[in-house]
């Protein structure tokens, strides 16, 4: 696990203490998502149960990048 903390260093001086509060505060999102987004990722998730979605390949082959 210290290997891993220090490959996370900023600078070779940050203490594994300040590495850990970094990466628990990036980590941590105090921006609540809205309804509408919350929604919006709801009739995402049922589009996708749906089988409402275009592969990559079907996408390229619609606009002709194939």
């Amino acid at each position: 696990m210290r290997d891993k903390l220090s490959e996370l260093k900023v600078h070779p001086k940050e203490s594994y203490e300040d590495v850990i509060k970094r990466l628990v505060e990036d980590c941590v999102d105090d921006e609540p998502l809205s309804d509408a987004t919350i929604q919006a990722i709801e009739e995402s998730l049922a589009d996708i149960k749906a089988g409402r979605v275009y592969s990559l390949e079907d996408v390229a082959e619609e606009l002709g990048l194939h």
